[in-house]
């Protein structure tokens, strides 16, 4: 299969917080590729579309198979940004043999996606994108982990600023997790498990030293780790930052800490601690993934087009480049 990139992107919840971003962050890469924001509020979207140019703004009703798009309407990949529990995003995008990106599933909602690529393996390259922060930090602490030998551990703690906890996509998503399932994945002592418990919950050191309590949760980052180093315990907790709490002057922010246990090249063993801060917060990180993601599905940057399949992020960009890529968008990392 071939991509078109002369066809537009279409961005399914293109003008929501993520959504914008990824758009902005998907037109400063690319400034000749074509965007299409599919959306509910076509007015709203199209004052965003003015100002990416070379964008327009489209409706799109989920529970149609043809997403209430024209038969004439050509892309050249999918990406949705939002819970899509029809599946009709995917449908569409593998009916006309595009690239498919699912940005908001856990761990826990990726059977009927997968079952649907097994249907039809050939038709699509399908990117399981339901990492945080759109597969950055997947792919950071991979390239931290190319100075081990052997991994054995991988926990990674990040502090959300109470302001930062996204839009109405966001919270339904985070209101998902706790209503259906509130045991988050882990790899513990070799053995996933569905932590229960104090299980749930790790204490970590933010990156001024403060203290926090996190709570485990059900990302694709967990199984990506797990297979790609094959660590024995790997772990993903988030802890929010009151307002009030914020260090003076400090503006609103994003934090990761990533935390490494394994034997180095020179036989020792050790552990190593990276840290990633952001001004441009959750979901301007997550914009970043999103955007890099499509540039790689398309062949514009990393390799040619992607062929069918079925991937994660650690399939498709190089762990390195996308940490220099991430420090050129500003993002500060220590040490």
């Amino acid at each position: 299969m071939s991509s078109n990139t002369q066809n537009p992107v279409l961005l399914i919840g293109g003008s929501g917080v993520v959504g914008s971003r990824a758009a902005r962050t998907l037109r400063r890469l690319q400034p000749g590729l074509p965007i299409t924001l599919g959306v509910r509020d076509v007015a709203r979207a199209q004052t965003l579309a003015r100002e990416l140019g070379g964008a327009e703004a489209v409706r799109i009703n989920l529970e149609r198979r043809d997403l209430g798009l024209p038969e004439t309407a050509a892309f050249s990949a999918v990406v949705v940004l939002l819970k899509d529990d029809t599946l009709n995003s995917m449908k569409y995008a593998q009916a006309k043999g595009l690239p498919y990106v699912s940005f908001s599933d856990f761990v826990f909602d990726i059977g009927p996606e997968v079952a649907l690529h097994i249907q039809h393996p050939t038709r699509s390259p399908v990117l399981l994108l339901g990492h945080f922060l759109g597969g950055t930090v997947t792919l950071a602490t991979l390239h931290f982990a190319r100075a081990f030998r052997r991994v054995d551990a991988i926990e990674i703690g990040a502090v959300f600023d109470e302001e930062d906890m996204g839009g109405p996509a966001a919270r339904g998503d985070t209101e998902r997790v706790t209503k259906d399932l509130p045991s988050p994945l882990m790899l513990k002592d070799g053995r996933f498990a569905w932590a229960r418990g104090e299980d749930v919950y790790r204490d970590f050191v933010g990156v001024d030293g403060a203290q926090w309590r996190g709570r485990a949760y059900p990302l694709l980052d967990v199984v990506s780790l797990a297979t790609a180093t094959e660590a024995r315990t790997v772990r993903l907790d988030f802890a929010v930052r009151e307002a009030a709490s914020r260090p003076s002057g400090q503006g609103v922010s994003h934090e990761v800490i990533i935390e490494i246990t394994g034997e180095r090249e020179d036989g020792t063993t050790g552990r190593v601690r990276h840290e990633l801060i952001d001004a441009d917060v959750h979901s301007g990180l997550s914009a970043r993934g999103v955007a890099l993601a499509v540039e790689r599905l398309l062949g514009l940057a990393g390799g040619p087009p992607v062929k069918p399949g079925l991937y994660h992020p650690e399939g498709l960009l190089d762990p390195t480049s996308v940490v220099e890529r991430l420090k050129e968008f500003g993002t500060r990392i220590r040490p």
